[in-house]
């Protein structure tokens, strides 16, 4: 298919005689003043923009600024016979991606408007890129590679930018509020605020006046008028953690705000206009709340827009190594100190633990041995205490839960290093430096096992 050209000229000849000779190059489309070249650019897909200064009783300038600030705007070339200096900085100041006069040199023409052709490529592919660089890191703290998180990361992916409300279940320490935060950065409007409530950690009377906020003497104690987070959300995202905690009358009043986008402060009968976007969490399974009737079916419905399930971290094993990997940076940073791997026998430890705590608890082993390492190396024993028994050992490996990747080969370290490696060069795009530094090894160490490995 041929780029899409319009050539706006207000003399019959010039226009012609340029269709005549571009139309092999482009899809030529043609215009003898400014209304009808909006016409066609409201119309067609128009890539380029070709048009004169001078267009009768119109100006060329106009139409460029009407172009311009179009959708999808074309790349714009003006053309005059009045070609000079001022003329042209003020076209380029007004967007037009280059300058041509008459008389006109057909050959210069065709070449300015190829090349124009390419910027705009470029720039659309440019763009592009700074879009994904931008989704990846606001991704990357969705770290692994396990099919498990993968689908976390898609669904994250599909709904940030919509407006629907979105409930995360899982276990305590799984990364809910990691995945809150990144439907807020990716929602659209990262810039507004995301607030935080935490419904476990208030009273039902402190909770209500929390979200909806309340009026000057609405209750004892009450001696000005609060703002409930909800109005402070307003533009941008209220995450709701622990939901499932909220007494029956909050809960009667949160599903009125969901369904009608207002609220009614704590002794007010002025209904309040909102725009949030909800996020709610919870370490429990909301529907059979519903069954054992602590929870409304209409509200579990209404958060239940979209429901994203974070897997625990035994489920998803293969992911330790990287993410291990990620707290020894983040920590050694933090405590200011090099970045130190783990010993053989201490990833041992990590990968034969069951990880109730899930991440959290894994977070915080890496950090205590990082503190506590005063080696090369972080050592079984820099560990926390519950960890220094799970080195491998025929006993602990008959022991080891069954679904660990590890005890489907009788803890073969050999293929789950090969499969962990491989995962962290992917995630590290080839760099090995960067590789190393996920796994928590040094480049030559990292450069012998890919040797030992025949990766």
């Amino acid at each position: 298919m041929l780029p899409t050209l319009l050539i706006v000229e207000d003399e019959r000849a010039t226009r012609e005689g340029l269709r005549s000779a571009l139309e092999d190059e482009f899809e030529v489309y043609t215009a003898s003043g400014t209304s009808e070249a909006l016409t066609i650019l409201k119309s067609e897909p128009i890539q380029l923009l070709l048009t004169d200064l001078r267009l009768g009783g119109d100006s060329g300038m106009d139409l460029l600024d009407h172009a311009l600030a179009m959708p999808q705007p074309p790349v714009a070339i003006m053309m005059t016979a009045y070609g000079s200096v001022d003329t042209a900085v003020e076209a380029m100041r007004r967007g037009a991606w280059h300058f041509v006069t008459k008389p006109l040199n057909l050959d210069e023409v065709e070449m300015q408007l190829k090349r124009a052709l390419r910027s705009q490529a470029l720039e659309t592919e440019n763009q592009q890129l700074v879009q994904q660089v931008k989704k990846s890191h606001k991704l990357d703290r969705l770290i692994g590679k396990s099919p498990a998180i993968e689908r976390v990361a898609e669904l994250v992916q599909q709904v940030a930018p919509t407006r629907a409300t979105v409930l995360i279940e899982g276990e305590s320490g799984t990364g809910k509020e990691v995945v809150a935060h990144t439907l807020h950065h990716l929602s659209g409007r990262p810039t507004a605020k995301m607030v935080i409530v935490n419904c476990a950690a208030l009273s039902p009377q402190l909770l209500e006046s929390e979200l909806f906020g309340h009026e000057k003497g609405a209750f004892t104690g009450a001696s000005q008028r609060r703002i409930g987070r909800f109005e402070q959300a307003d533009g941008g995202t209220l995450f709701l953690d622990e939901i499932g905690e909220i007494d029956a009358a909050t809960q009667v009043k949160l599903l009125r705000v969901l369904s009608e986008r207002s609220l009614e402060r704590v002794g007010s009968n002025s209904p309040i206009k909102v725009d949030v976007r909800v996020i709610a969490a919870t370490n429990k399974s909301l529907k059979e709340l519903v069954s054992r009737g602590s929870f409304r079916e209409d509200l579990y419905f209404r958060l239940n827009g979209v429901k994203i399930e974070m897997p625990p971290l035994r489920d998803r094993r293969e992911d330790i190594v990287l993410l291990a990997g990620s707290f020894l940076t983040e920590f050694a940073k933090e405590n200011d100190r090099p970045v130190k791997p783990l010993s053989d026998s201490a990833m041992q430890s990590l990968l034969a633990y069951s990880w109730p705590g899930n991440v959290r608890e894994l977070r915080t082993a890496i950090e205590h041995g990082v503190v506590m390492s005063n080696s090369n190396t972080i050592e079984v024993w820099h560990l926390p205490q519950f960890l220094q028994s799970q080195e491998q050992s025929p006993t602990s490996t008959a022991m080891a839960p069954k679904n660990t990747l590890a005890a489907a080969s009788e803890f073969n370290l050999n293929a789950l290093e090969t499969k962990t490696i491989r995962a962290a060069l992917a995630l590290a795009r080839g760099n090995r430096t960067h590789a190393s530094e996920l796994l928590g090894l040094s480049r030559r160490t990292l450069q012998r096992k890919l040797k030992d490995l025949g990766i």
